[in-house]
């Protein structure tokens, strides 16, 4: 019997190493398939792609290389961002900022408009779109997007800095970031324009399903992305439906539940990957927080607003296949850019002097619900003593169904 003990305690050791080896190498193999690596520079397709295409198949594209006038490609420490600058070099200057999930295509409409104007505008492709370069290894946040906007300013020949040096238009997630922008350097912003901006949108909107799945960090980046890629390679309309929540309570969800994004049952069963990926899967075509990106070019209908509208939708799809970058940049600004909780920064906009602010929203918004944004942020940016808060018509992609009505307000804000 002690011979026997002897033996069992000479192999307890190296079957322990073993099994913890194999135990480390299982743990790192998973660990590399759905949460791999990013690189620190996603390339945008001016180097993946347009090199590959005849000079028709790119004249073909819903937004080429030259769309805009005034382009330029700017080398930062983040990778290569693309920014467009044109109108009269004694003019105003305008800086508008786009969305979440499209290239400056979707304020190309108002820049345009501003430069019949007499204006000097400069539009850019936030990273992960168009044809600026993704960021890998850093979050899209606040920080990142500001920078990014100081660094377009930088590369004018034109000097953009300084006291009331340009007048700043922020759309959706753009509006987000242009709060920090104008919260950060007061001086510098003369005019700041929130076109239904992202910021205050209370979670519950999103439901829980949608904010477990992108903004908890739960589901491994390589489902999560395969899900996003899936949703946004088909953006036909979207299906963000308005969400009337007279409190900030979250509202209940009956399919799909939490337990079976999880993977889990009502009987106690564990978590499975089979699931979980079908559950992924299913919510392709569900409402979620991927729909703020089809949101953004809702419905497009006929006539010449809607053929903008189609281009943008397409556009979306294309970079989804295309933009080594872009489903990246997407999920990162779900989780971490300015769409929720920023009533802080918010708040300081009340220092602005009275008049220079000005906040449009509309009235059929699938995402910023005009009502609630009314009750939560009207009175941090000091009441309508102190900006002017519009509600005007339209959808979320009003920049471009009614762009007329919001350049109209803005003639006459800027007149005052």
């Amino acid at each position: 019997m002690s011979l026997l003990l002897d033996d069992i305690l000479d192999i307890g050791p190296a079957l322990v190493a073993a099994i913890a080896t194999a135990t480390v190498a299982f743990l790192w193999l998973a660990r590399a398939a759905l949460y791999p690596p990013s690189q620190s520079i996603l390339p945008n397709p001016l180097r993946t792609k347009i090199p590959y295409l005849s000079e028709k198949e790119v004249a073909r594209l819903e937004y080429g290389p030259d769309a805009y006038p005034g382009a330029r490609d700017v080398s930062t420490p983040y990778g290569t961002m693309r920014v467009y600058e044109w109108g009269p070099e004694n003019g105003e200057k305008i800086l508008f900022i786009h969305g979440i999930s499209t290239s400056c295509m979707t304020v190309s409409v108002l820049a345009q408009a501003m430069v019949e104007r007499g204006h000097r505008v400069m539009i850019f492709d936030l990273f992960g779109r168009g044809f600026t370069d993704g960021v890998g290894d850093l979050p899209h946040d606040p920080r990142l997007y500001v920078t990014q906007a100081l660094l377009a300013l930088a590369s004018s020949p034109i000097s953009w800095t300084g006291n009331d040096a340009f007048r700043l238009v922020g759309y959706s997630m753009g509006g987000g970031i242009a709060v920090h922008i104008a919260a950060t350097f007061p001086h510098m912003v003369s005019s700041l324009i929130l076109l239904a901006p992202a910021g205050l949108i209370r979670e519950s909107n999103f439901g829980i399903v949608s904010r477990i799945l992108f903004r908890t960090g739960l589901v491994p980046d390589a489902l999560l992305t395969r899900l996003a890629r899936q949703r946004l390679r088909k953006p036909i309309a979207s299906s963000v439906t308005k969400k009337k929540s007279p409190t900030p309570s979250p509202p209940r969800e009956s399919s799909p539940t939490v337990s079976s994004v999880l993977g889990g049952s009502s009987d106690g069963g564990g978590v499975s990957g089979h699931n979980l990926r079908h559950s992924l899967h299913s919510l392709a075509n569900k409402e979620s927080m991927t729909d703020i990106a089809v949101a953004e070019a809702a419905n497009p209908g006929s006539g010449p607003v809607a053929a903008i509208e189609k281009r943008v939708l397409d556009y979306i799809a294309w970079m989804a296949e295309h933009h080594s970058g872009f489903v990246h940049a997407f999920l990162s600004s779900l989780r971490h850019a300015p769409l929720v909780n920023q009533h802080a920064v918010w708040e300081k906009l009340a220092a602005r002097e009275p008049g220079t602010t000005c906040v449009l929203l509309a009235r059929d918004d699938e995402v910023i619900d005009p009502d609630d944004y009314t009750d939560d942020g009207l009175h941090l940016l000091g009441g309508e003593e102190r900006v002017r808060w519009r509600v005007v018509e339209g959808g979320h992609d009003f920049v471009m169904t009614h762009s007329e009505e919001i350049l109209r307000e803005l003639d006459e804000f800027w007149r005052v």
